[in-house]
């Protein structure tokens, strides 16, 4: 399993530093090219508008072809943008490269191909792995960002991006596994079911705003330590580092609560009380001139951000059918590409008509907000367990037996694997009471959590 996924966490780390790394040197846009703010902006993030627009078709393709090749094409489309870019001579080419390089939107399917290929007794840790790699790569690419585009030039963050996504695409090739085939209990594939799902509504709602608050913060952050700390940014690492740590070390207990004591939702809900503290802190700070309090609110922001970045991402491929995973973590995705579009259009507009102090304020009363719809709406999967069977076992009468009974969610084969995975909810039935619908000797199951 860890060969697989770190392979994966690497293919999707080095894409989304490709995303990130040229956020943060925005400025040097307008010298290079002579252009507006306006369009600088743009450039920047030009990339966030088509991973909107294609994120969820590439999910939904993904659900009916093999999602290895899916991530392939998705990785090709983004080389190509990312050459357009380094070689771009005027603002508009640049902009066609980002807009190119978001088009090639993978995310969400990297993130279901994760979860065909590991048990979803060890999805929690395999999305603690690749939220990590995530989180670092935006780390990185916030630091290294301005120090590459600043000291070599514009073009090497393009290249160096090109090289990474090459390097993923021949890493996916050689060590990713093909997608296992998976036979499932039914053929309705309706969206909607995706869209009037209660849980994966507050999970979407979720990714807006957790992707929201990541873009947003960084702009204010780095433009309050300027001006009100005189904190420049060549500066930034050093307070951006420690931080990072600080969250990568809360990642493996916040992963551990999650899976191993079934405390989802409580994990959540505790990264929201983070991003309160966070900006209770900073909003305190700016008030009485204190930097101190202002760097422990950004430590905080950090510690918020990294319980969230692999818990929620196991949680999305939880609820959602097999067979609408792709789809379902898609359109999951979109909304977080939503989110931090958004975040980017607004910080700047919000920070420079409110002071910081009253912006803090209003988003601590979002996230409370926030916490409220997550407490109420969002169902703790802690009672659903797997049952593992020899693909031998069972006949196919027998297995539609289970269609209607009530308590089994959903059962389908793993043909690659050579499985029949039956989940059910534990409080309404239990192992042996789904073997004696099956009519399958007790000696038969693999596994069963």
């Amino acid at each position: 399993m860890f060969k697989d996924v770190f392979a994966l966490t690497l293919v999707s780390s080095f894409r989304f530093f490709g995303l990130f790394v040229a956020l943060p040197a925005i400025g040097l846009y307008t010298d290079a090219f002579g252009t507006s703010a306006f369009l600088a902006g743009i450039a920047a993030g030009g990339y966030a508008i088509t991973q909107i627009i294609f994120q969820t078709p590439f999910g939904i393709w993904s659900d009916t072809y093999d999602k290895k090749r899916v991530i392939a094409l998705g990785l090709v489309i983004f080389i190509l943008g990312s050459l357009v870019c380094a070689f771009s001579n005027d603002i508009i080419m640049l902009i066609i490269g980002r807009f190119l390089q978001g088009a090639g939107a993978i995310g969400g399917v990297i993130s279901a191909q994760i979860a065909d290929l590991v048990r979803e007794e060890d999805r929690s840790k395999a999305m603690a792995m690749m939220g990590a790699g995530i989180f670092v790569s935006f780390i990185l690419a916030m630091i290294l960002g301005p120090l590459i585009a600043g000291n070599i030039g514009l073009q090497a963050i393009f290249l160096l991006t090109a090289l990474l996504n090459t390097l993923a695409l021949i890493l996916l090739l050689v060590r990713v596994p093909p997608t296992p085939k998976i036979t499932y209990t039914y053929n309705n594939t309706d969206f909607m079911n995706i869209l009037k799902n209660p849980n994966l509504q507050v999970l979407n709602l979720s990714a807006l705003l957790q992707k929201f608050l990541m873009i947003f913060t960084f702009v204010i952050v780095g433009m309050a330590l300027r001006e009100s700390f005189d904190i420049t940014e060549s500066s930034l690492w050093e307070i951006y580092a420690p931080g990072a740590i600080l969250g990568l070390l809360v990642l493996a207990p916040a992963s551990i609560l999650a899976q191993k004591k079934g405390y989802f939702k409580q994990v959540l809900l505790t990264g929201i009380v983070a991003f309160i503290l966070s900006y209770a802190c900073i909003a305190y700070a700016s008030a009485v001139g204190s930097l101190w309090l202002f760097v422990l609110g950004i430590m905080i922001f950090f510690v918020g951000f990294s319980i969230h970045e692999p818990i929620m991402q196991t949680l999305a491929s939880r609820y959602p059918k097999a067979h609408q995973k792709g789809s379902a973590l898609g359109f999951f995705t979109t909304l977080g590409f939503v989110g931090s579009a958004l975040g980017a259009l607004c910080s700047g507009m919000l920070y420079e008509s409110l002071s910081l102090a009253n912006l803090s304020i209003n988003v601590v009363v979002v996230c409370v907000l926030w916490a409220i719809v997550m407490m109420i709406w969002l169902h703790n999967p802690n009672n659903e367990k797997n049952l593992y069977l020899p693909i031998d076992s069972y006949t196919q009468v027998r297995l539609e037996n289970l269609n209607n009974v009530e308590g089994v969610i959903e059962w389908y084969i793993n043909t690659t694997q050579g499985v029949v995975i039956i989940k059910y909810d534990d409080r309404i039935i239990n192992q042996e009471a789904i073997l004696a619908r099956l009519d399958t000797p007790r000696t038969n199951p693999l596994q069963e959590q």
